[in-house]
C-alpha cells in the first residue's frame, strides 16, 4: 500500500496533482505539499519538515522513571538564590534536574524515585534559612512569612531609632557647626554617645544584617554575586571603618550609614513581598482544592475504608459524599447528583450527572452521594492541571535567561566601579572617609534586583490575569512567542463551528425509514454526525448485528440486510445505483453548508441525511481581530471542500485546508510551521496531536478534556472570542517587560555615574535603591486585563451592521 509523501500515512486512493509531486491521503497534506513548494522565501523540502519533527521527538523532557516535585521555597528574596537552590538540590543522590524561580518562590525538582523521595529533597534545600514545603501548604506559610516580615520591618524601624537619635541631636550639629567639635569629642557626651552607638550598631549588623550576609554567602557560593554581596559589602565596609575609627580616636563614625542601610533595605524587602505576592495571586486556592484521600469501597462486603489517592487502582469503586470533591477521574456507576465543575472548567451551573457520566478530579458534588469508577489512568484532572500551573511558576523564560547572564556580570562591575570611586577620590586628594563612602554610595545605589525582577513579575502578573479571565497559561514560553506567530490555524469544527451537529433534512422515498436504518448502523458510533442521527431518530427496534467499519463508511446487518453509511463520494456509481435525485441533494447540501450522507442497501443508494454544525456567532470578527497584525489565518477541517465556502470567502482567511484526515493534522501543522511561528487553536477532543506539534497550542475547551497535556494555554468556559484577548495580553505583557528593563536599566545608568561623582550620598542610595525594585514591583502589579470583555472586538467584518469600526482596547 502506497503511503502519504508528506504525513507517511498509509493511504488507499492516493490524491495526487500536477504540479507537486508525490502521493498525498487528503486535500490537506497535497495543499501543504503545494504551500511549501511554492513559498518563494522558503527553501525547504518536505523531508527537511519531518527530519526537523524526529530531531524534536528523540528529545525527551525527563529521564525514563522519573518524578517531577514542585515544592514552595521561603527565604528566597533574590534571583541568585535560584541557582543556589538548584545547586543544593542537584548536589542531591537521585536528582536529576532543577529549577527554581525567585519572582514566584516556587521550584521544580526531577528525580529518581528508586534513590531519594520528596521528603529528602525538601530536608535537603531547607538550609541557610530556607525552607522548602509542598504548594499545597502556601497559604500558611505564606501567613507566617509575610507577619514575620512585617515584624522585622517594625522592628528595624525601632533600632534604628538609639542609633539615629545621637546622631540627629549630637553629631549632625557638630558637622553642620551648631556645636563645637570640643562639645563632643574628648568630653563626657561624646564618651556616653559613641560606647553605646558601637555595640547598638553591632547588634543591628549581627540582627537585621543576617539574611544579607547570608544571601551574599549564598551568591558567592554559586558563583552568581548579587545585590547582597554590595550591600553587604557596603554596610561591612561601614562598620569596620567606623570600629576602627572609634578605636583609634577618629572623629567620622558611618554607624548611621550601616544602621540605616540595613533598615530601609529591610523595610523596602517587606514591601516587595506584600506587592509581589499581590502581584502573582494566590497559589493555594486552586492547590487547596486538590484532594488526598479517597473512601474506597470493598467489593466483597460493600464497606468503606479510607486510603491516600495514590493508592486508587483502575475500575476499583470510590464513595462519594455530598459536599465532598471527587478524587479522581472515573466515571459514575450508582447514584445521580449535580456536580459543580467550575473550578476544573469554568462551568458556574452544577450539571446534573448519572450513571454512565464521566466526572472530572477535583469537581463538588453538590447534592447526593455517587459511587465513582477510577478511570484507566487513576488521574485526576484538576491535578494534571495544578501541577502544569506549578510547571509554569517554576520555570524561567527565554528573557529571563538573557537578563540573569546580564546580571552575573552586573555586580562584579559594580564593584569594580565601587574600587575605582574610592581610589580615584583618594587619589585626587580626598580623605580616606569621604572616598571609602563614595565608594559604599556606589554600592549601595545599584540595584540589579530590579533586573532580575522585571521580567518574571510581568509574567506572573500575566498568568494571574488570564486565570481571572478564565483562561489558563500552561506553557510559560507563550506569552513571550505568541506575538511573533505569523501564522494561525483554525480547526474549524468545535472551534469556529458549535460542534454540535443537528439534523437538517432526510431525503427519500420513505424518510422515516432512512433514518430508522441509518440510526441503527451509526448506534455504536460517538462521530457527532452520528449522535446528530441518533438523537433525531426514535429508539431502534430491528435487530443489528456484525458492524464493519470502511474508510469512510459504517455498515451493519439491520435485519438481516446490510446497511452502509458514509460519504457520499463512497458510493461509486460502477458498484452502486445512485439516483439523480439523491446526486443533486448532495450538490444542494453542500451548496447550503450541510453534511451530506448516504445511506444504501441492496446496491442502491436509498436516500440522503443531511445535518448541520452551526458557526460561532464570533468567529469571523475573532479570525478578523487576529488577522489585522498581518498574520496568515488558516482554516483546518475534515470536511469536503465545497461545504467550506462560508470561511474560505472570508476576506480574513488566507487558506482553507479541507478533506484532511484527523491522523494527518499533525503532519499539516508540521509543514505550516515552515511558513513561520505557527499557533494552533482546537476544541480539544481530537486536535491534541496537532495542537501538541504546533509552535504554540491553545485550546478552546468546554471543560471535558481540557487538552491540558497538549496545549500551551486553555480558554475555558468554550469562548473563541477569548483569544484575541489572549494575543492582546501577550502584547501588553511584553510592553510591561520593556518598561521594567528599561526602567531597571535606566535607573542604574543614571544613579551610578551620580553616586560616584559624589553628588548620592550612602543615605540616600539606600532609599533610591529600596525605591527603584518597588517601581518595578508596583509596575508588574497593575492589571493588564481588567476582567471579562476587557477588549471589545470591533472590524469592519461585523455581521451585524457593516460598519468599519476599529478594534477597542479599554485599559
Amino acid at each position: 500500500m502506497a503511503v502519504c509523501t508528506l504525513c507517511e500515512l498509509p493511504v488507499k486512493d492516493a490524491i495526487t496533482a500536477h504540479d507537486v509531486d508525490g502521493k498525498f491521503c487528503c486535500r490537506g497534506c497535497l495543499e501543504v505539499a503545494r504551500l511549501i513548494n511554492d513559498g518563494e522565501e522558503v527553501d525547504l523540502s518536505i523531508e527537511a519538515v519531518r527530519e526537523r519533527v524526529a530531531a524534536e521527538d528523540s528529545q525527551p523532557n525527563v529521564p525514563e522513571g522519573a518524578e517531577t516535585a514542585y515544592l514552595s521555597i521561603d527565604g528566597m528574596h533574590c534571583q541568585t538564590c535560584e541557582g543556589f537552590i538548584e545547586l543544593l538540590a542537584e548536589e542531591g543522590e537521585g536528582v536529576h534536574k532543577a529549577r527554581a524561580s525567585y519572582a514566584t518562590e516556587m521550584a521544580k525538582v526531577i528525580y529518581d524515585p528508586r534513590e531519594t523521595d520528596r521528603d529528602t529533597i525538601e530536608a535537603t534545600l531547607s538550609q541557610l534559612g530556607y525552607q522548602a514545603h509542598g504548594p499545597e501548604e502556601e497559604n500558611d506559610s505564606l501567613r507566617s512569612r509575610i507577619q514575620f516580615g512585617k515584624y522585622r520591618a517594625v522592628f528595624a524601624a525601632l533600632v534604628m531609632m538609639p542609633v539615629m537619635a545621637p546622631y540627629i541631636f549630637f553629631i549632625y550639629p557638630v558637622y553642620l557647626g551648631i556645636y563645637s567639635e570640643g562639645f563632643l569629642y574628648g568630653s563626657t557626651v561624646g564618651t556616653m554617645v559613641f560606647g553605646p552607638l558601637a555595640v547598638w550598631s553591632t547588634l543591628i549588623l549581627g540582627g537585621l544584617g543576617y539574611p544579607i550576609i547570608r544571601g551574599a554567602y549564598v551568591s558567592l557560593r554559586v558563583g552568581r554575586p548579587n545585590m547582597d554581596v554590595l550591600i553587604a559589602l557596603a554596610v561591612l565596609a561601614a562598620y569596620i571603618y567606623s570600629v576602627a575609627t572609634y578605636l583609634t580616636g577618629g572623629r567620622h563614625l558611618y554607624f548611621d550609614v550601616v544602621v540605616m542601610v540595613l533598615a530601609v533595605v529591610t523595610i523596602g524587602n517587606h514591601l516587595e513581598s506584600r506587592v509581589k505576592r499581590a502581584a502573582l495571586g494566590n497559589r493555594a486556592d486552586l492547590t487547596n482544592s486538590r484532594v488526598n484521600e479517597a473512601r474506597r469501597i470493598e467489593v466483597e462486603n460493600g464497606t468503606t475504608e479510607s486510603i491516600e489517592i495514590d493508592e486508587c487502582e483502575p475500575e476499583e469503586r470510590l464513595l462519594v459524599k455530598p459536599g465532598e470533591r471527587i478524587p479522581v477521574d472515573g466515571t459514575i456507576v450508582d447514584g445521580t447528583a449535580a456536580i459543580d465543575e467550575a473550578l476544573v472548567t469554568g462551568e458556574s451551573v452544577p450539571q446534573r450527572k448519572s450513571v454512565g457520566d464521566q466526572v472530572l478530579g477535583g469537581s463538588v458534588l453538590t447534592d447526593s452521594a455517587i459511587v465513582v469508577e477510577v478511570g484507566p489512568d487513576a488521574t485526576s484532572t484538576m491535578d494534571r492541571l495544578v501541577e502544569l500551573l506549578w510547571n509554569v511558576k517554576s520555570s524561567a523564560t527565554g528573557v529571563q535567561r538573557v537578563v540573569n547572564r546580564f546580571a552575573v556580570v552586573f555586580v562584579p562591575l559594580v564593584l569594580t566601579l565601587a574600587a575605582l570611586t574610592a581610589a580615584g577620590w583618594f587619589a585626587l586628594g580626598k580623605d580616606l572617609n569621604t572616598a571609602i563612602m563614595a565608594g559604599v554610595a556606589v554600592l549601595v545605589v545599584s540595584c540589579p534586583c530590579s533586573l532580575g525582577i522585571a521580567t518574571p513579575l510581568a509574567l506572573a502578573a500575566a498568568t494571574r490575569d488570564a486565570t481571572d479571565n478564565r483562561m489558563l497559561i500552561l506553557n510559560e514560553t507563550i506569552l513571550e512567542q505568541i506575538g511573533d506567530s505569523s501564522v494561525v490555524v483554525f480547526d474549524k469544527t468545535g472551534t469556529l463551528t458549535t460542534g454540535e451537529m443537528q439534523l437538517a433534512d432526510v431525503i427519500g422515498e420513505d424518510p422515516d425509514n432512512i433514518l430508522e436504518m441509518a440510526a441503527a448502523v451509526e448506534s455504536r458510533s460517538s462521530h457527532p454526525i452520528a449522535t446528530a442521527i441518533n438523537a433525531a431518530a426514535p429508539p431502534t427496534t430491528s435487530s443489528v448485528s456484525s458492524f464493519e467499519r470502511g474508510d469512510r463508511t459504517v455498515s451493519a446487518l439491520v435485519n438481516e440486510t446490510r446497511v452502509v453509511v458514509g460519504h457520499p463520494d463512497s458510493f461509486d456509481a460502477d458498484r452502486w445505483t445512485v439516483p439523480g435525485t439523491i446526486q443533486e441533494a448532495v450538490k444542494n447540501a453542500y451548496e447550503s453548508g450541510t453534511h451530506p450522507t448516504a445511506i444504501a442497501w441492496d446496491g442502491s443508494v436509498r436516500g440522503l441525511i443531511t445535518v448541520r454544525d452551526t458557526p460561532r456567532d464570533d468567529w469571523d470578527r475573532v479570525v478578523s481581530t487576529l488577522a489585522d497584525d498581518n498574520r496568515e489565518i488558516v482554516v483546518l477541517t475534515g470536511d469536503d471542500e465545497r461545504m467550506t465556502g462560508i470561511f474560505s470567502e472570508h476576506p480574513a482567511v488566507d487558506h482553507v485546508f479541507a478533506g484532511v484526515r484527523p491522523e494527518s493534522k499533525e503532519a499539516v501543522i508540521r509543514g505550516l510551521r515552515e511558513q513561520g511561528t505557527t499557533t494552533m487553536i482546537g476544541d480539544g477532543t481530537n486536535d491534541a496531536p496537532a495542537l501538541a506539534s504546533a509552535d504554540l497550542g491553545i485550546a478552546v475547551s468546554s471543560g471535558t478534556e481540557l487538552a491540558i497535556e497538549a496545549a500551551d494555554a486553555v480558554v475555558l468556559d468554550d469562548r473563541l472570542k477569548a483569544v484575541p484577548d489572549l494575543f492582546a495580553l501577550a502584547k501588553r505583557t511584553q510592553t510591561r517587560i520593556k518598561q521594567n528593563l528599561v526602567w531597571a536599566a535606566g535607573y542604574n545608568a543614571i544613579v551610578l555615574p551620580l553616586a560616584m561623582t559624589g553628588v548620592i550620598t550612602p543615605l540616600l542610595a539606600a532609599v533610591m535603591m529600596a525605591v527603584s525594585s518597588l517601581i518595578v514591583v508596583f509596575n508588574s502589579k497593575r492589571r493588564l486585563l481588567l476582567g471579562s470583555g476587557d477588549y471589545v472586538v470591533k472590524t469592519d467584518h461585523d455581521s451585524s451592521n457593516g460598519q468599519t469600526e476599529p478594534l477597542v482596547h479599554s485599559d
